[in-house]
């Protein structure tokens, strides 16, 4: 009787160890007496114990940084610079099968690929285009890892260190460029006042009362300041027009 007791227990914990429950985002890679047989779950799933090998694979989107990488740009300037990389297991066979450790792998290959394409953009390029260069290595890393099915979906460049020389240098070239831009805004006001000052004598060229109008304007402007005594010159071709009509 002992015996067959230990007899059941043996072929419950047999039972039990053919149960598994897989999440939602999760699938088993079985593989029977070392063949792939293809991959089951979610949910609850039966495999035969010993003869079964089960490999648990996420179908997560994985987000994982790329450590900073020296680089020598186009223009022989060395900068540090790291990314991030998104990807996720499409086909969990081929991630298994095909790839001895997908995510060591996935991670290399973006280091890598970040070095070769960013040492073909000069520093401008680097700083300025990070769109271009992001779709770039986005689009040489997946079709590398595509064959291990996994889908790369974004890798972004996030900090680009500059040495501190360089920094000095590109902080002397912005100052400069923001002084090139003030002078040229203000040449540009000089001109249009310019413009607008010729147009405006021309008028008052063209009708003399304008300018006088325009000087008893200025009296009655000056005349609001809290002064007590003004005094000012009256020209004589204020009343031309008065003598005008009194000849008539």
């Amino acid at each position: 009787m002992p015996g067959f007791a230990i007899l059941i227990g043996l072929v419950v914990l047999l039972l039990l160890s053919a149960i598994k429950v897989l999440n939602e985002y999760e699938r088993a890679v079985i593989f029977r007496l070392g063949r792939l047989i293809g991959s089951k779950g979610p949910g609850l799933i039966l495999i035969i114990p010993i003869i079964d090998r089960m490999k648990r694979i996420s179908l997560r989107t994985i987000v994982t940084d790329v450590p900073p990488q020296d680089v020598i740009t186009k223009d022989n300037v060395s900068v540090k610079v790291n990314a991030v990389i998104n990807f996720r297991v499409m086909e969990p066979n081929k991630a298994v099968v095909e790839v001895e450790n997908y995510l060591y792998a996935t991670g290399q290959l973006a280091q890598t690929t970040l070095r070769s394409v960013l040492g073909q953009f000069e520093l401008d390029d680097l700083l300025g285009e990070r769109e271009k260069i992001n779709l770039k290595l986005q689009g040489i890393v997946d079709a590398h890892t595509d064959p291990w099915g996994i889908k790369v979906s974004l890798v972004e460049v996030k900090h680009v260190d500059l040495p501190a020389e360089m920094q000095r240098a590109m902080a002397k070239q912005a100052e400069a460029e923001r002084e090139r831009r003030a002078k040229v805004i203000h040449a540009e006001g000089e001109f249009q006042a310019s413009t607008k000052l010729a147009e405006a004598a021309k008028i008052i060229g063209d009708h003399p009362m304008a300018l006088q109008l325009r000087y008893l304007q200025t009296l009655s402007e000056v005349a609001s300041e809290n002064n007590s005594t003004t005094i000012f010159p009256l020209p004589i071709d204020l009343f031309s027009v008065f003598m005008k009509k009194d000849d008539k």
